[in-house]
C-alpha cells in the first residue's frame, strides 16, 4: 500500500487517481474538512487528521501536502511546509520509500536555471524559505538512514491546478495580467501527469535513493507563449500588460507593503515570488531525471494547454466575461 498526502490538491490529487486506477492500493491523508470528491468511485482509502495511523503499513510515501501560495502568513508556510513534513518523516519508519516534492524555488530563484547540484538557497521569501527548511528535514532524515528520494518540480500546471491555470485565467479574463520582461522567461512548465509519472517512475527506481531531481517537460516554452495559449483557448484578448523586471520587483514591494505592515487583508495584486517566476528562466534542466530512471514527458505543452482550457472552460465563473 502506498500513502499520499495532500490528494486534496492539485498534484497529490491526480497523482492518487493515477495510482488508483492502474491497480494500487492507494491511502490518501487529508484534513478533516478537505475536499475529495475528484477521488469518489475511486477505491482509495481516506484517513483524516491521523498521520500515525496514515503511515502505519505502508511501503511508499508521497509527500505531496504544502502550501504552495505566493501570499500567505508565516505560520501557514511553516506548518504545512516545515512542521507537517517533521510530522510525517517521524511516523514513516519502514518505508521502502520517502518521495518528497519540494520544488525548484530552493535554488534562491537564480538567473540562469541550475541543476540539481545547486545548493539551497534561502532568498527571506516565506514559500521558498520554508520549502528549503522542509527540505533539509528530509535529508536529515535521508542521513539517518530513511531512503528518501525528492523532486523539485518547476511550473505545474494543468486540470485542477490553482495558481497557474485557474487564478491566471481569472486574471486575463479581467484583463489584469501582466507579463514580466516581455513574457521572455522560460516558464519551465511541466504537465501534472508527466510530473505523477516521474515521481511513480522515480519511487520504483533503486538508483534514486538520496537523490532529488528537478522535473520539468523541457519543451524551452515561455511564459507569454503560455498565457498567449491560455487566452486564445479561452477567447480572450492575449494579455497586454508588460512590465519590466525591475520595474515589477519594486512594484512588487510597494504592494506587498500595507498587507505586510499595516495587517491589510486580502493579497496584494503583485509579490515578489510571483515577479521571480514569471522573470526569471525558470526551465531547470532534467538530464539526471532522463538518464536515472528514464524520465520522458509524455504530454506535450500543446495537448496540456488544450486539457487545461477544456476542464477551466467546466467552470462558468472562470469563463464568463463580467
Amino acid at each position: 500500500m502506498v500513502l499520499v498526502t495532500g490528494a486534496s490538491g492539485f498534484l497529490g490529487g491526480r497523482l492518487a487517481q493515477i495510482l488508483a486506477s492502474r491497480g494500487e492500493e492507494v491511502r490518501v491523508l487529508a484534513r478533516e474538512r478537505s475536499d475529495l470528491a475528484h477521488l469518489a468511485g475511486l477505491p482509495v482509502e481516506v484517513v483524516r487528521g491521523d498521520v500515525e495511523g496514515a503511515a502505519r503499513g505502508v511501503t511508499c510515501i508521497y509527500h505531496c501536502a504544502g502550501c504552495a501560495s505566493d501570499w500567505a502568513p508565516w505560520s501557514t508556510y511553516y506548518e504545512a511546509n516545515v512542521a507537517g513534513v517533521e510530522q510525517l518523516l517521524r511516523a514513516a519508519g519502514g518505508v521502502r520509500r520517502f518521495l518528497h516534492v519540494s520544488t525548484t524555488d530552493v535554488y534562491g530563484y537564480p538567473r540562469a536555471a541550475c541543476d540539481e547540484s545547486h545548493p539551497l538557497v534561502d532568498t527571506g521569501l516565506p514559500y521558498n524559505r520554508s520549502k528549503c527548511m522542509g527540505e533539509a528535514l528530509v535529508w536529515e532524515a535521508a542521513r539517518a538512514g530513511l531512503p528518501v528520494t525528492v523532486v523539485r518540480p518547476a511550473t505545474i500546471y494543468g486540470p485542477r491546478g490553482k495558481a497557474f491555470v485557474t487564478d491566471i485565467a481569472k486574471l486575463i479574463r479581467q484583463g489584469l495580467m501582466a507579463v514580466v520582461g516581455g513574457g521572455r522567461a522560460a516558464g519551465g512548465f511541466c504537465y501534472v501527469d508527466n510530473a505523477a509519472e516521474a515521481m511513480i517512475q522515480a519511487a520504483a527506481a533503486s538508483e534514486t535513493v538520496g537523490r532529488a531531481y528537478n522535473l520539468a517537460d523541457g519543451t524551452g516554452e515561455t511564459w507569454r507563449g503560455y498565457v498567449d495559449a491560455l487566452a486564445d483557448g479561452l477567447g480572450c484578448r492575449r494579455p497586454w500588460i508588460d512590465i519590466p523586471f525591475g520595474a515589477a520587483l519594486a512594484l512588487a514591494r510597494v504592494m506587498e507593503a500595507p498587507h505586510r505592515w499595516l495587517g491589510v487583508p486580502g493579497r496584494p495584486l503583485l509579490t515578489r515570488h510571483a515577479v521571480l517566476l514569471l522573470g526569471r528562466d525558470q526551465e531547470f534542466p532534467i538530464e539526471r531525471a532522463r538518464r536515472e530512471f528514464g524520465f520522458q514527458p509524455a504530454i506535450g505543452f500543446a495537448e496540456g494547454m488544450r486539457r487545461s482550457v477544456e476542464w477551466v472552460r467546466t467552470f462558468p465563473l472562470l469563463t464568463e466575461r463580467s
